[in-house]
Parts: C-alpha cells; sequence; structure tokens
C-alpha cells in the first residue's frame, strides 16, 4: 500500500486497529449506530478474546501500548476483553466520539428486512451507498477521523477498538488508499469480525484473521 505523507506518518508507531466484537443486534440483523447501548453476545467475547490471545501472542510481553477507542459500550467492552490478555488496564483508555460508527439517523435500531429496500447496499464491498434520514454519510466520517488523525502525537505503540465501517474508512486514510467514486471516501478491504491489523507508516499487515462476518454498522 501507498505511504503516508509526513503528517500523517505513526513515526515508525505500531497501531493496532479492530472492530467491536459481535452484538445482539448483529445477531438480530438490526441496525446499530450509536445511541442504543447493544452488548456483546458469547460469540462477541469470544471474538474479543481471540483478538486478545493473538495481540498478546504478537507483542510478546511488549506491551507499552496507547489505549483508544469509540466512546460506545459494544467497543468499551471489546476492549477490556482484549486488555485482560495483555494485562493493561482498559479504564486508561482514551474513548473519543469521533470513532463512532457511521450515524444512521432515524434508521438505528430497524431490522434491516424491515427497510423495504430502502437502504441501498453495495453487498460485495460491504458499504451502505443510501445515506439514511438525519443520518451520516461517509465523508462526514472521513471529516471526523481526519479530525481525529490531526490531533495524534503517535508517540507509542496505540490499541484502537472502534466499528465496522468507521475502521474501514479509518485504515483507507492512514494506508493512503484513493477515495472510491460512489462514496467519496478511502475504505480499506471488509474482514470478519475478530481481526486485528498493525498500521505502522502507511503499511497495513493482519495480525488475527477472525472468523465472524464483514462488517455492517
Amino acid at each position: 500500500m501507498s505511504s503516508l505523507s509526513s503528517d500523517l506518518s505513526t513515526n515508525g508507531n505500531r497501531l493496532f486497529i479492530a472492530r467491536h466484537g459481535e452484538t445482539i443486534f448483529n445477531l438480530a440483523g438490526r441496525i446499530q449506530g450509536n445511541d442504543a447501548h447493544t452488548p456483546l453476545t458469547q460469540r462477541g467475547f469470544a471474538q474479543a478474546d481471540e483478538m486478545g490471545r493473538a495481540l498478546g501472542r504478537y507483542l510478546n510481553d511488549s506491551v507499552a501500548l496507547e489505549l483508544v477507542a469509540s466512546d460506545t459500550g459494544r467497543a468499551l467492552q471489546t476492549l477490556s476483553v482484549v486488555c485482560e490478555h495483555i494485562k493493561l488496564d482498559w479504564h486508561q483508555v482514551a474513548a473519543d466520539r469521533r470513532l463512532r460508527e457511521i450515524n444512521m439517523g432515524e434508521w438505528e435500531g430497524i431490522y434491516y428486512n424491515d427497510l423495504g429496500g430502502k437502504l441501498e447496499v453495495d453487498h460485495d464491498r460491504g458499504l451502505f451507498l443510501t445515506q439514511a434520514p438525519g443520518g451520516e454519510t461517509y465523508g462526514d466520517i472521513v471529516a471526523r477521523l481526519t479530525s481525529w488523525i490531526a490531533d495524534q502525537a503517535f508517540e507509542r505503540d496505540m490499541l484502537l477498538i472502534s466499528h465496522g465501517m468507521t475502521s474501514r474508512v479509518l485504515r483507507g486514510l492512514l494506508t493512503g488508499l484513493p477515495p472510491l467514486e460512489l462514496i467519496q471516501a478511502p475504505m480499506a478491504d471488509s474482514l470478519p469480525q475478530g481481526s486485528m491489523v498493525q498500521i505502522v507508516d502507511g503499511t497495513e499487515k493482519i495480525v488475527h484473521l477472525g472468523a465472524g462476518e464483514g462488517e455492517k454498522a
């Protein structure tokens, strides 16, 4: 993948990025958004366990990580489980609203099957092509993630737990991907739930490939 410009460099530090584990809304086929608290399922906790074990093996006892996450319950639950395996206190997290999932506005909590085709989806790339009423565009995600990146010093390795669409845009920005014409935003490939990547100065590497489904909000 292409290298970052100097102002987006991670300064040689490792940035570990993952989405939260499966939630009760994922399991039920409901749109999550950000307002409703949607706890992890048993499978979601197992996915967080897998990521924690994999990260622990990868770090080989090197655990001086800065902890960052979306401020949603499902992201913080996932972080807490991962942190058990690397012996870090998840209460030290810098929780940030800018790392939240795409805002689905009036459609939050609705079952996908009840939308009657109103939500157009590119299933091949795992993308929403319809802006929800009162919701965000992918450009809105780019704007808040660009703001978050600009605030980071990247002075040490970081563990970041976010969401499906948001983490893909973040990975796209950090690896210098061009915007997709359909959505006017960079979008990294979808990975199964329970996966974790490492990004260092624009280069992405898979740390753990999960066995879950692809991203939904």
